[in-house]
């Protein structure tokens, strides 16, 4: 309890939380929509706007999420009209995205950039500002999901009956994967981008296990997104690691974990039956 003292704990801590919120939500629907290829290719082309942030000399988190928006509509308007060659431009903006930021950071005069913070996550230098940003961000994606719950759970299940019943799929589905960009800017700042997809996708597979309907899931993947945020951040602080990295891997040995029991369980019940 003592480390609870600390001003950047509490942060990290409180980032941690708002970040959880919205990794349960928005990941659910990463997972029941099966779109976790999509949610890379926006996560990584992200990484443009961060460079983009440091030319301009503006907020990083303000660069990734313009990047991350814009590529979230584009990526909605390749899937929804040309499905077969949908993984191959999401490759190529997954690339582009990458290397664009790269080249930017180093055309940025007088600054040492720390690349790693942002690939890898930094949620121990989370300072206050990002915290009210990260705190705006969840507010709109859950005053999102509770306008429009209906919508986005008819979508997600029966895309043609929800279009049967006067449901506008397409908009639907592009709000969505803008929301999809929003909790990749908020997940930033704890895994970084290369680790946003393990905790955008293991906490809701969980989840879906133990729940039997869509609410209930988001629920318990941002709890299970707590856990295992605040149990990588203490093995970080206690082992001096890499908060990003820890976190995913506890979430990781979590989902392995889970995967075992599941099997083992199903194989004991099959033989007493």
């Amino acid at each position: 309890m003592d480390i609870l003292q600390y001003g950047f704990i509490q942060n990290a801590i409180m980032a941690g939380i708002l970040a959880s919120i919205a990794c349960g939500i928005i990941g659910s629907l990463v997972v029941v929509n099966r779109i976790v290829f999509i949610s890379g290719g926006i996560a990584h082309t992200a990484y443009g706007g961060v460079g983009l942030a440091f030319f301009l000399g503006i907020s990083p988190l303000l660069g990734a999420g313009f990047f991350a928006v814009v590529a979230a509509v584009v990526m909605a308007l390749i899937t929804l009209n040309n499905k077969q060659r949908a993984d191959t431009v999401i490759g190529a903006m997954w690339a582009f995205g990458m290397a664009f930021g790269i080249i930017l950071v180093d055309l940025t005069p007088g600054y040492g950039v720390d690349l790693m913070s942002y690939l890898f996550g930094s949620i121990l230098a989370v300072p206050d500002t990002d915290l009210v940003f990260m705190a705006v961000l969840d507010a709109v994606i859950i005053i999102y999901i509770l306008a429009y719950y209906r919508q986005i759970h008819a979508v997600s299940f029966d895309t043609e009956y929800a279009a049967s019943m006067g449901v506008r799929t397409g908009l639907v589905y592009t709000v969505m994967l803008v929301m999809c960009a929003l909790a990749v800017v908020l997940l930033i700042r704890v895994v970084g981008l290369i680790l946003i997809i393990a905790m955008l996708t293991i906490p809701p597979f969980i989840a879906e296990r133990w729940s039997a309907s869509l609410k209930k899931m988001m629920v318990i993947s941002s709890l299970l997104s707590l856990v295992f945020t605040l149990a990588g951040l203490y093995c970080s602080y206690v082992f001096n690691l890499t908060s990003g990295a820890s976190i995913i891997a506890v979430s990781s040995v979590s989902f392995f974990f889970f995967i075992t029991y599941d099997k083992l369980s199903k194989s004991f019940k099959n033989k007493l039956a």
